[in-house]
């Protein structure tokens, strides 16, 4: 479960991690009751990043230009996602940004410490910046200290940052934490730091073993209810308006390694959504089941798409459970083509790629309404290049 900023910026608050005066706008008019002088930063909390490449992160240095700013920003959807709340900050004059973060090491089992003297939104620009320090044994200062030396930090700094890494830390453990992230970590010309932005990943089979962290799991799950479907799928990514191919898959890599196929084959896909995995153990979080089924339609009403490419790879469902929301997804949208004009609806062409075991069962039920399981990637991605230009001859 990720949360927001505001949320993340809470529990720093609440471990002694230093975080600037904010208060949270539910409205556009809760900016007349602010409490913090200006200038201020306004902050769409979305879980996606690039809200400040995307213009959901303001500065603003009076009333009027704060609420013209919010009205703003809480129609500006990002990567899919419209913000519920912001986050009002007051300005932070850094000299120096660093990035720190705390991750759960899957290969070694272990907690990896991370960090790197350049911070901010150009910290992936500079790989080789990035430290890291494995705790392979309980944890203790000394690991702390061994990643700012590592970060080539001199003098007090080493203390003062070492002394931030040790309270992330002991939030990660506390509330069994897949990440805790700051970015930046803003040090002044005094010397003071600030978390001027924190990202926060709760393990999810460890919401329940926390009292604050289940009740905050479920106020999300109620507002959940209320948003689109569309931003419960997953991630999708806009390749070539002018296309009329749709990728679906389960996998941000595999989903691109059937985009770079398609390009070689001399078709963009138009959109590319990724459904995620699976398994969930996120109450929050359609199944993978309803993920399909709502991806489906999600794709079938961009009527530019003609041909959607199902590409799912071994997942917990089987073939056959997944081919059967296929065939309803088919017959679906057939009652709805033959019940109105075809203006008003169509169903795309399916073609299906699936990996994984009991896949003749699968085939034998998607032959009932005329989806063909094709045997690989390539023969897969060659009937959609094939069926994707045909209709464009024939429109």
């Amino acid at each position: 479960m990720d949360l927001l900023e505001y949320q993340a910026k809470e529990w720093f608050r609440e471990m002694g991690i230093p975080v600037l005066p904010s208060q949270r706008i539910d409205r556009p008019s809760d900016i007349k009751r602010l409490k913090i002088p200006y200038p201020v930063v306004l902050k769409s909390q979305v879980r996606v990043g690039g809200r400040g490449r995307a213009g959901g992160v303001r500065f603003v240095t009076n009333t009027i230009d704060a609420i013209a700013a919010a009205q703003t920003i809480f129609h500006l959807s990002i990567l899919g996602e419209l913000p519920e709340v912001l986050l009002a900050e007051a300005k932070y004059d850094a000299d120096q940004e660093f990035y720190l973060a705390i991750v759960l090491d899957a290969a070694a089992h272990r907690p990896l410490l991370l960090g790197s003297p350049q911070g901010g939104i150009d910290v992936e620009s500079a790989p080789e910046l990035l430290q890291q320090v494995v705790v392979d044994q309980e944890f203790s200062p000394f690991y702390a200290r061994r990643l700012t030396i590592k970060m080539g930090l001199h003098g007090p700094l080493i203390q003062s940052v070492s002394g931030i890494i040790e309270k992330m830390y002991q939030l990660f453990v506390q509330k069994d934490l897949d990440l805790v992230e700051i970015n930046p970590l803003g040090v002044s010309s005094t010397g003071e730091l600030m978390a001027l932005d924190g990202k926060v990943s709760v393990n999810d089979r460890a919401i329940a073993r926390h009292s604050d962290v289940a009740a905050m799991a479920e106020k999300m799950v109620q507002r959940e209810k209320g948003r689109k479907y569309s931003l419960e799928l997953g991630t999708w990514d806009e390749v070539d308006p002018a296309s009329n191919i749709a990728v679906l898959g389960n996998g941000a890599g595999l989903v691109m390694a059937t985009m770079d196929l398609l390009t070689d084959a001399g078709s963009k896909p138009a959109i590319c959504l990724n459904i995620g995995h699976g398994r969930s153990w996120n109450a929050t979080t359609p199944s993978f089941s309803d993920r399909l089924q709502q991806g489906l339609e999600f794709l079938s009403e961009q009527k530019n798409i003609q041909v959607v490419l199902v590409n799912i790879l071994g997942t917990v469902p089987t073939p056959a459970e997944l081919a059967q929301v296929i065939v309803n997804f088919v017959q679906r949208r057939e009652r709805m083509t033959t019940n109105r004009s075809r203006t008003q609806s169509y169903s795309p062409r399916v073609i299906v790629r699936f990996a994984g075991a009991e896949i003749d069962a699968a085939k034998e039920q998607l032959a009932t309404v005329q989806v063909s399981v094709a045997e690989s990637l390539d023969e897969a991605v060659s009937q959609v290049a094939r069926f994707a230009k045909s209709s464009g001859r024939r429109k």
